[in-house]
């Protein structure tokens, strides 16, 4: 069968590229063509158009980029119906998503939606839409069964959080100590120690989060002047935007770069995670990523000030913005937004995260409740196969 699989960012991406290959391995013959990034690449997808070229987030970011935004929109529409899929498979995004939906949906093709829309936040209208123009919603956090069957009759499919899967089969995450410290030298440039202690900073996936949060956090590096910081990588960001990001705060705070030596890394956030002590994470995927792995976090967001009140008049009846504190139903970690997300209350967290092994080890006790909750690995293979089953039902 052949499939047209839409992501639209970093997470997209690698939720994308588990799908394929457990795609892959239900439907061996399959075709796949996708909009997404280099890891659908790698799995196998036939990467039509690239995430980097089509992410916009933020009520301001996107009014700035509407015309690019309509053309993707009819670029992705012909894109559609040139392959002629037996499903249209949308991976999250929904600003964009929801369109394709509506657009695959009219012109006849099966539309399975995959990380469901987190309308149990915000925009909680769009389960209408969801009900209409989606043949079958596969979902990822358990607390979701419950909500779209009472709220919205939507019998949603969940075969547990691809995320676990990720973690444990990420080549780098049981390695020793030393072996991190020699490709950590190599990567950076740096020569790193067994006795050096890490930091991991994530400042988000986007180029405008990254530039309200780097800042934020690199303002606490010089108060823990023990540790080593090591920026975890955006895929899609090109380097010289971090380092111009950099530079440009060394600049307004009368600084030398050397003071503020804080190793730019790709495609390591996970064992830069599992060797860190702690981590300051950009709230999203990242921060339930920390939460498998074990690393005592605090997280940080920003936005500009307009996007900021915006989500803020529109985000209601939700606790928390982090996804392990919501599957849980409580605060496991703290959440610094906006204000909040200022050097004192960072660095006083941080404290806490790197000396207060009580509080530390509650947090740690909170996430292995958290894998519990969200069950054994798997998930990937076991969503592809209820797809493909799907499909047979209906060409039966």
């Amino acid at each position: 069968m052949k499939y047209f699989i839409i992501a639209g960012e970093a997470s997209g991406d690698l939720h994308g590229s588990n799908l394929i290959r457990g795609l892959r391995h239900a439907d061996p013959a399959c075709q796949i063509r996708c909009w997404g990034g280099d890891l659908m690449k790698e799995a196998g997808g036939e990467l039509l158009s690239h995430y980097k070229d089509t992410a916009v987030m933020g009520f301001f970011e996107v009014a700035m980029k509407i015309g690019k935004i309509l053309d993707n929109f009819r670029r992705c529409r012909k894109d559609i119906l040139e392959f002629n899929p037996d499903a249209v498979i949308l991976i999250d995004y929904p600003g964009f998503n929801f369109r394709m939906a509506k657009f695959a949906k009219k012109k006849g093709f099966k539309v399975f939606y995959y990380i469901a829309p987190k309308i149990w936040a915000w925009k909680e209208s769009r389960g209408k839409r969801l009900k209409k123009y989606v043949d079958r919603l596969f979902i990822i956090f358990p607390f979701e069964i419950s909500y779209f069957k009472e709220r919205w009759n939507i019998d949603a499919v969940y075969k547990g959080n691809p995320l676990l899967d990720s973690v444990e089969q990420n080549p780098f995450i049981n390695e020793d100590k030393e072996s991190f410290i020699r490709r950590m030298s190599e990567l950076s440039g740096r020569s790193f120690s067994l006795e050096d202690k890490f930091v991991a900073l994530l400042a988000g996936s986007r180029r405008f989060e990254i530039s309200y949060c780097l800042p934020v956090m690199l303002d606490i590096v010089r108060r823990f002047p023990s540790y080593k910081f090591l920026v975890a990588a955006a895929p899609s960001i090109p380097k010289d935007y971090y380092t111009q990001l950099i530079e440009k705060y060394c600049r307004k705070n009368g600084l030398k770069p050397s003071e503020i030596d804080v190793p730019v890394i790709y495609g390591q956030a996970y064992p830069i995670m599992k060797q860190s002590d702690a981590a300051v994470v950009n709230s999203g995927t990242a921060s339930l990523e920390a939460a498998l792995i074990g690393v005592p976090q605090v997280v940080c967001y920003k936005a500009s000030e307009l996007s900021y009140v915006i989500a803020k008049h529109l985000v209601k009846g939700i606790k928390y913005i982090s996804l392990a504190n919501l599957i849980l139903d409580k605060l496991i970690f703290k959440e610094l937004i906006q204000r909040d997300a200022c050097q004192k209350v960072i660095s006083e967290e941080l404290h806490n995260l790197l000396e207060n092994k009580p509080y530390i080890d509650a947090m740690k006790q909170d996430y292995q409740q958290l894998r519990h909750v969200l069950g054994g690995g798997g998930a990937s293979n076991n969503v592809a196969k209820a797809m493909v089953e799907e499909l047979n039902k209906t060409t039966e």
